[in-house]
């Protein structure tokens, strides 16, 4: 989920929005340079020649042993921060997408496993609960664009 940057890069990320009515799926996150806990959605960093449709697959199975169902690309955003000290920069491609263990949606926590192996908790969060004095939701940019009106999918064929 929050791979360690490389200094000096850019990284792509894929990170995926699951929705069960206003809540959505979020890790609890710590930084511990800024001592500061916040969310984010799951997902983690696009490989070469990986698409970010075929990453955020990937991980959500390697961190949630979890199958996703229906991915929509809802957005880009792009993501400066500091994370552990260092300077970090990510174009995050937002997807919305579908648990296909409709199971999960139920469980109000359980827990998920970064890429370097670390355990997290993975929690539904109302985002009508979120103001300024809840931890914060990152990629910065995120909660305007799913408080904002919500896209259309295409009928399929």
């Amino acid at each position: 989920m929050n791979d360690a940057p490389v200094p000096g890069t850019i990284r792509p990320k894929a990170i995926g929005i699951f929705r069960s009515g206003s809540r959505i799926l979020v890790g609890e996150m710590y930084d511990p340079a800024k001592q500061e806990r916040f969310y984010c959605p799951p997902g983690g960093g696009i490989e070469f020649q990986e698409t970010s449709e075929r990453a955020l697959r990937r991980e959500i199975k390697e961190e949630l042993d979890a199958e996703i169902e229906n991915p929509t690309l809802l957005s880009i955003l792009e993501n400066i921060f500091t994370f552990d000290g260092g300077q970090a920069h990510e174009i995050v491609f937002v997807y919305d997408a579908e648990l296909k263990d409709k199971k999960l949606y139920e469980i109000d926590q359980f827990e998920g496993i970064e890429s370097d192996g670390h355990p997290y908790k993975a929690v539904w969060l109302d985002l009508n609960t979120l103001d300024n004095n809840t931890l914060p939701l990152y990629p910065d940019g995120l909660l305007d664009l799913l408080r904002g009106p919500k896209p259309h999918k295409r009928a399929r064929d």
